[in-house]
C-alpha cells in the first residue's frame, strides 16, 4: 500500500520536482510582479462591477445573453479574486503552504477557469438557437437563466474541487507533475485536454454562426430600406461576441498546452522558464473583456461612462434625446443587438420616420 503524504508542507513536494520558487519570484522582480498584479486586479475588480452594474441598470440589457454577458463578467471578477490570492501565497511563500492551503490557490484558478468556459459554451448555445430560429432573442425566461447561472458556477466549483476530491498524486508521488507538484499528470492531461477540445467546439460553432448571420444579412439586405450600418447589426454583435472568445482563446491556450506537456512528461520542453508569463496572459484575459464590451457595444460604453461621470451633459443629452422619440428608436435597433427580424422591422420604421420628415419639410 502506497504512503499518503497529506501532513507534508509543499518544499517536500517541490523539492521532488526541482522546482526553485524562491529564486524565480525574489528582489526587484517580485515587487515588480506584485505591482502589475496589483494594478490589473484592481483594475478587473472596477471595470466588471461596472460590466454588472451596466446590464442591471440599463433595462434595454434584460435579456438573456446580456444577463450571461454579467455572468461572463462575474466570472472574471472571481479571477481576480483568484490572482489575488495568488499573489500573497506564490514565489518563496509557496514553499512553506500546506497542502489544503496550495488546493486552495489553485482550485481558486481552475474554478475561474471553469466558470468563463462553460459560460462562453452557453453563450455559444444561447446565440446559436435565436440566430437559427431568426428571432431577437432566445425563449428563455428568466428562471431558466437563473438555473444555467447557477448551473455554471456549480460545475466551475467541482471542476475546481476535482483534486481535492481526490485525483492528486498525494498517495502515489511517482506520478505528480512539475508544474503543479501534487496533481497528477494524468489530471492535467485530462484538464488541457478538455478545454482545449471546448475552445475548438465553441469556435466552429461561432464562425458556423457568423457565416449564418453574413449570409442571411447579405440576402436580406436588398429588402431593407434602413440604413446599411442597421442591416449590419447582427454581424457587429457577432464580431463582438467572437473578439470575447477569440481573446480567451488566446490568453488561455498557451498555459494550457504548457500543463499537457507537464502532464506528458517533457521533461526537455523548458516550461518552468515559462509558466508565469503565460499565467499573466491569463490574467490579461479578464482585463480585456470590460474594455472589449465598452468598445464594441456604444450602448454599453453610454451605460458606463453615465455611472463614473454622472455628468450635467449626459442629463443634458438624455433630455434631448427623449424628445425625439423616431431617434431613439432607430438608436435602440443599432446598439441593442437586435438580430435579422428586428433589422427588417426597425429599418421599416425608422424609414418611414425618415420620409415623413422628408415629406413634411
Amino acid at each position: 500500500m502506497n504512503e499518503c503524504y497529506y501532513d507534508k508542507r509543499m518544499d517536500f513536494f517541490y523539492n521532488r520536482t526541482k522546482t526553485d520558487t524562491a529564486d524565480e519570484w525574489t528582489g526587484p522582480q517580485l515587487i515588480g510582479v506584485l505591482c502589475f498584479g496589483t494594478f490589473f486586479c484592481l483594475f478587473i475588480f472596477i471595470s466588471n462591477s461596472l460590466v454588472i452594474a451596466a446590464v442591471v441598470k440599463n433595462k434595454r440589457f434584460h435579456f438573456p445573453f446580456y444577463y450571461l454577458l454579467a455572468n461572463l463578467a462575474a466570472a472574471d471578477f472571481f479571477a481576480g479574486i483568484a490572482y489575488v490570492f495568488l499573489m500573497f501565497n506564490t514565489g518563496p511563500v509557496s514553499k512553506t503552504l500546506t497542502v489544503n492551503r496550495w488546493f486552495l490557490r489553485q482550485g481558486l484558478l481552475d474554478t475561474s477557469l471553469t466558470a468563463s468556459l462553460v459560460n462562453l459554451l452557453v453563450i455559444a448555445v444561447e446565440r446559436h438557437m435565436s440566430i437559427m430560429r431568426m428571432k431577437i432573442h432566445s425563449n428563455l425566461t428568466k428562471k431558466r437563466v437563473t438555473f444555467l447561472i447557477i448551473s455554471i458556477w456549480a460545475i466551475a466549483i467541482f471542476m475546481g474541487a476535482v483534486p481535492t476530491l481526490g485525483w492528486n498524486c498525494l498517495c502515489d508521488i511517482t506520478v505528480c507533475s512539475s508544474l503543479a507538484p501534487i496533481y497528477s499528470r494524468s489530471y492535467l492531461v485530462f484538464w488541457s485536454v478538455l478545454n482545449l477540445v471546448v475552445f475548438f467546439i465553441m469556435v466552429v460553432v461561432y464562425i458556423r454562426i457568423y457565416m449564418y448571420v453574413q449570409r442571411k444579412t447579405n440576402v436580406l439586405s436588398s429588402h431593407t430600406s434602413g440604413s446599411i450600418s442597421r442591416r449590419r447589426t447582427p454581424v457587429k454583435l457577432m464580431k463582438t461576441v467572437m473578439t470575447v472568445l477569440g481573446a480567451f482563446v488566446v490568453c488561455w491556450t498557451p498555459g494550457l498546452v504548457v500543463l499537457l506537456l507537464d502532464g506528458l512528461n517533457c521533461t526537455d520542453c523548458g516550461i518552468q522558464n515559462v509558466k508565469r508569463w503565460f499565467l499573466l496572459l491569463a490574467l490579461l484575459n479578464s482585463v480585456m473583456n470590460p474594455i472589449i464590451y465598452s468598445y464594441k457595444d456604444d450602448e454599453m460604453w453610454a451605460t458606463m461612462k453615465r455611472m463614473i461621470c454622472c455628468s450635467s451633459e449626459d442629463r443634458s443629452q438624455e433630455r434631448r434625446s427623449s424628445r425625439i422619440p423616431s431617434t431613439v428608436l432607430c438608436r435602440s435597433t443599432d446598439i441593442s443587438g437586435h438580430y435579422i427580424e428586428d433589422g427588417i422591422i426597425q429599418g421599416t420604421i425608422c424609414g418611414k420616420g425618415d420620409l415623413g420628415d422628408k415629406g413634411n419639410s
